[in-house]
């Protein structure tokens, strides 16, 4: 397909040769009219048509990009003023909706997602990432841009942006979308993204979008009551008007059992897609469109069939990329293809991974770390892939609302000292040498101590002050993506963890995709204050093993320790349960990585 060319969905008002055509969903309205810049905001000249299945529509030969415009709805309840639920673009601080020109300079944009294994996800919230000294707030795709060559030289070649749909006022998490279809203009609107994408993909960075269609809103949502009908004070059409409306973040839960919803919200990810040129997404809290409320309360079967619809058209209109659900429930069925009852999502966070690695991380005595838990975490996929899973150390939901960044949580009083130091670098070189879609958490890679918020920005001076462990976080990326074709098993799916101390806190894993020199990849990590020497495990091969990381190393921090570490030669013999072994020297809370060159 070429995606030099994106396609319109069928009710945008967007220009065209013929004019604006205009068209709604008002079931239960006696009358619509359209009032805008074109008419004067005059609701007697232009009346629209209703059409098959309560959609009514126009077609307004002056109408162009830039006017403003809405619907008025004669129902029952009164006279109604809305904006277009299609609507790409809102005005602050009226809500208009605003003609949009979809013409845009992909200058020949024809980028696709790498394959999944080769995936580094890197997690970003537009309006936190970057704001430059002296820009107002929030930060905007533009400002991003302005650090988009510091991620590529990191390494990561996929960025998840948390919500860019428009929400009520500047500043936001974005999972409150009160206009679906509109980008946030606080950000920069429909063209800023559009280039923030495009700048993305000329330097080989995939873009997922976080989508939210568990729930919409609440504030600021003009889809409430939408055509005037609702039942028990509810939200009308656009929801579910009984006990299935409730969610966690108020009663607007989209009505999954009415087509016309399922296909809004398709038509929603589909806009993403081919008009953004997006290369995946990722749906916010499955658990509540798959459940009436929750772990333990009964299953929404129009939340199963919308997941499975809205998977099955991506997959067939948009081969190759990508679809991740946020459940976390550890339930396989969301990534389980649709013929054997899954709803079909390519991937799902783990937070096991998480949960084990910062249990094992932020226990301040050594003797309390649980390697056995930590392998458990290592050996967990879903479905026997384990590309169906993404692993992280820290995520928004896990730095914010009282919790905080993995530096902080293993020492608070000093969250740049040694300690926080090594550990964290630590979870970094587990978390992109396992198996699974690596994903980082903006400012990771610098330390970043700060709890997330939306009004806070990151303090882009750790950059300069921690740049060796930014160094740190690309060499490791580097190794995770086979980029200098040495380390191809880290791209694979195996692993074997073939030796674990619990008593001297060392683990050691196999990892490989096909075997043989350049693949055959062993991880040792030491969960230890104490510096190993002469520690022996178990390797695959015999000859010679090359290191090709040391996570001690003092490049990476003044404060670390350099333990003298470096290539070995494996000697016959069986240990660990493999055929040879070598004894090496480990670092404190360390990681070495080895592979073969032939």
């Amino acid at each position: 397909m070429d995606r030099t060319n994106p396609g319109t969905m069928t009710l945008e008002a967007a220009p065209r040769a013929s004019g604006v055509t205009f068209r709604v969903w008002a079931p239960h309205a006696r009358r619509v009219a359209l009032v805008g810049t074109f008419n004067a905001w005059d609701p007697s000249r232009h009346v629209l048509e209703r059409v098959d299945g309560g959609y009514w529509q126009t077609t307004i030969p002056d109408a162009r990009a830039g006017h403003e415009y809405r619907y008025v709805l004669t129902t029952p309840a009164g006279e109604i003023y809305r904006s277009d639920p299609y609507a790409r673009q809102v005005a602050e601080p009226t809500g208009n909706a605003v003609v949009t020109d979809p013409d845009f300079d992909w200058q020949g944009d024809n980028f696709r997602l790498p394959p999944w294994n080769e995936l580094v996800i890197y997690e970003m919230h537009v309006g936190t990432f970057h704001v430059p000294p002296g820009h107002p707030q929030p930060g905007t795709f533009a400002t991003a841009l302005q650090k988009l060559d510091h991620l590529a030289r990191l390494g990561i070649n996929a960025i998840e942006l948390m919500p860019v749909a428009e929400f009520e006022g500047a500043y936001s998490w974005g999972y409150n979308p009160a206009y679906p279809f509109a980008v946030e203009s606080a950000y920069g609107g429909p063209r800023g993204f559009k280039t923030f994408v495009r700048e993305c993909h000329r330097r080989g960075i995939a873009v997922i979008l976080d989508v939210v269609y568990n729930h919409l809103g609440p504030g600021g949502l003009d889809l409430w009551c939408f055509d005037g009908w609702q039942r028990d004070g509810l939200g009308g059409i656009y929801f579910y008007n009984d006990d299935r409306a409730r969610t966690p973040w108020g009663h607007t839960r989209p009505d999954y059992g009415r087509p016309e919803v399922r296909q809004f919200l398709r038509d929603n990810a589909r806009m993403w897609l081919e008009e953004y040129h997006v290369d995946g997404l990722r749906c916010d809290a499955t658990l509540h469109i798959r459940s009436v409320n929750g772990p333990g309360t009964p299953e929404l079967p129009d939340g199963w069939l919308f997941m499975q619809e809205l998977n099955r058209e991506i997959q067939q209109r948009f081969p190759g990329r990508i679809t991740i659900a946020e459940d976390l429930q550890h339930n396989a069925r969301l990534t389980q293809q649709q013929q054997h009852g899954g709803a079909g999502f390519g991937s799902q966070w783990d937070p096991r991974f998480l949960c084990a690695l910062r249990a094992a991380l932020t226990t301040p005595v050594d003797e309390y770390r649980s390697m056995y838990e930590v392998k458990e975490a290592l050996y967990s996929r879903y479905n026997g892939d384990a590309c169906q899973r993404i692993i992280y150390s820290e995520s928004h939901d896990d730095v914010a609302n009282g919790k905080r960044r993995l530096p902080r949580e293993i020492n608070a009083s000093d969250p740049a000292g040694w300690c926080a130091q090594k550990r964290s670098s630590l979870a970094a070189a587990l978390m992109l040498t396992a198996p699974g879609i690596p994903m980082l958490f903006q400012g990771q890679e610098f330390l970043e101590s700060a709890s997330f918020h939306d009004t806070v920005p990151l303090d882009w001076r750790n950059a300069e002050r921690h740049r060796g462990l930014t160094q740190l976080y690309a060499d490791l990326a580097a190794l995770r993506r086979n980029r200098a074709g040495q380390t191809r098993g880290l791209c694979g799916q195996f692993i074997n963890v073939h030796h674990l101390n619990e008593q001297v806190k060392v683990l050691a894993y196999h990892r490989w995709d096909r075997g043989g020199p350049r693949d055959d990849t062993i991880v040792i990590a030491n969960f230890s204050h104490r510096p190993l020497h002469n520690y022996t495990v178990g390797l695959p091969r015999g000859g010679c093993w090359q290191l090709r990381c040391n996570t001690d190393w003092r490049g990476y921090s003044s404060c670390f320790g350099d333990t003298l570490s470096g290539e070995v030669t494996a000697r016959a013999g069986r240990y660990d349960g493999l055929s040879h072994h070598a004894a090496v020297n480990v670092g404190p809370y360390s990681v070495l990585i080895y592979s073969q060159a032939d």
